[in-house]
């Protein structure tokens, strides 16, 4: 079953998203973890779904939103996509999406996007069969990231 969380479900997700922050090798903070969703749901800046098995969360992901000028619509970016480890391979992470998707629809969104790292080859082929497409960034835009603020 998958649920658009509320900051009355904040505890069950909490656990995945400090997992997924270790698996991207990070150190793990229960609190850190906590107070960042928190503040994203507060201000209403995020989108969180999870996935429940038998009452608990195994999965979630979250979606923040993009603005686009020339397309005059706000889409989304699926930046966050976690499964529990045991239960990885039975189409959580796929339901996660969909849900996302059909979310994004049903806000009038003209795309969804996200990244991944190049070697997440797992990732990678769960994206190709859920229907995105690799952007190729040469064709019209290129994209710059400053770090020095």
């Amino acid at each position: 079953m998958i649920v658009r969380i509320s900051l009355g479900e904040l505890e069950d997700v909490v656990p995945l998203f400090d997992a997924y922050r270790v698996f991207y090798k990070q150190d793990s903070d229960l609190r850190r973890a906590r107070q960042f969703l928190q503040a994203r749901l507060s201000k209403e800046e995020s989108v969180l779904f999870a996935a429940y098995q038998n009452g608990r969360a195994i999965g979630f992901t979250q979606l923040y939103p993009t603005y686009s000028s020339m397309r005059t619509a706000k889409n989304w970016i699926l930046n966050d996509l976690y499964v529990d480890l045991p239960q990885r391979r039975q189409g959580i992470g796929a339901q996660l999406i969909e849900a996302a998707a059909q979310f994004a629809k049903e806000e009038g969104a003209t795309f969804l996007r996200l990244s991944t790292q190049i070697q997440n080859t797992t990732a990678q082929s769960l994206y190709v069969k859920t229907g995105f497409g690799i952007e190729d960034p040469d064709t019209e835009f290129l994209t710059y990231k400053r770090t020095a603020l």
